[in-house]
């Protein structure tokens, strides 16, 4: 019965690297338990709950371990990382005319409103999403000392 154990083990390893949930593997370390077992005891009842126990146990014990090891905050990237920042604008947004910018940090965007308002030059902005190319941004209000080049 080992070879069924190995191959068994095998197919679960395999399945397991085409997943993302490291959750087969635990049944792979089992059935190489089993196959161990298979050694020493010949009966398949047994080598089968030897299987499920450990495989069972290797799963919930080691779910605190491998939490650890997981990703967990979501770090926006590239364009959607300007999502809820906030900036300038350079060039007044008026949508019938399609113009308007908007200088974040230290990056230019070609910009529009939801609501197609115009918003003048020298208005602080937010960012609120991204449609294609261009940030979607609302007005936060006027500053007026400011002069853009």
């Amino acid at each position: 019965m080992w070879q069924f154990w190995l191959v068994l083990s095998g197919i679960c390893f395999v399945i397991e690297m085409m997943t993302v949930g490291f959750f087969i593997f635990w049944f792979g370390i089992g059935a190489l338990i089993a196959m161990i077992t298979s050694f020493f005891v010949e009966d398949i009842f047994i080598q089968s709950i030897i299987f499920i126990v450990s495989s069972t146990l290797l799963l919930f014990l080691t779910r605190k371990f491998v939490k650890r090891f997981e990703k967990k905050d979501n770090v926006s990237t590239n364009a959607f990382s300007i999502i809820g920042k906030r900036g300038i604008v350079t060039k007044e947004i008026n949508q019938a005319l399609e113009k308007g910018q908007v200088k974040i940090g230290s990056e230019i965007w070609s910009a529009k409103t939801k609501d197609e308002s115009i918003i003048p030059m020298g208005t602080e902005i937010e960012v609120t999403s991204i449609e294609g190319v261009k940030a979607i941004v609302t007005p936060v209000h006027t500053i007026s000392t400011i002069q853009i080049n």
